[in-house]
């Protein structure tokens, strides 16, 4: 997402990031004559060991970790190492409410095709799913079993981006 949306800088939690550098990379583009700039923080990001000041993040109540907030830390942060007026925006309705295009409706009418098909052949526990351009059908435990990551390949790739 902060490819596609031309984001300054990206903050994921696979990668702990440091926040005097975030800061100074910050500075550098303005003083180059760039005013604005996007930094883009996941849910789940976290800064280097000792380098920000964080209170204990809440669970619920299975023990999970409640993510969320990262985003008003690190402008607060930023605010206060640039001076830069900073402002947070949290993308979640917003992202997902935008309009379909057309590639969105006829995606949507084959996974429901294809989900009425699954029913009626009693294919239970599964989902329908797009992968490499097919529609499939996926075990539920497959798709949700485990914590999708950004992979190391794709992040170093992506990094010359930012």
């Amino acid at each position: 997402a902060g490819m596609a949306g031309g984001a300054t800088m990206v903050l994921i939690p696979e990668e702990k990031f440091n926040i005097e550098s975030v800061a100074e990379s910050l500075i550098r583009r303005h003083n180059a004559g760039r005013w604005a700039s996007v930094v883009v923080v996941a849910e789940g990001a976290l800064p280097e060991e000792g380098t920000m000041d964080l209170t204990e993040p809440s669970v619920d109540q299975y023990g999970h970790q409640r993510l969320g907030g990262i985003s008003n830390v690190i402008a607060e942060e930023i605010e206060k190492r640039t001076g830069f007026e900073t402002r947070v925006t949290v993308l979640g309705h917003v992202q997902r409410g935008g309009s379909p295009n057309p590639f969105d409706r006829v995606l949507g009418t084959r996974l429901g095709i294809a989900a009425i098909d699954a029913a009626e052949n009693r294919q239970y526990g599964e989902m329908v799913a797009l992968q490499n351009g097919s529609i499939v059908t996926v075990p539920l435990e497959e798709a949700v079993g485990s914590l999708k990551t950004v992979s190391t390949e794709f992040w170093e790739a992506a990094k010359n981006f930012f």
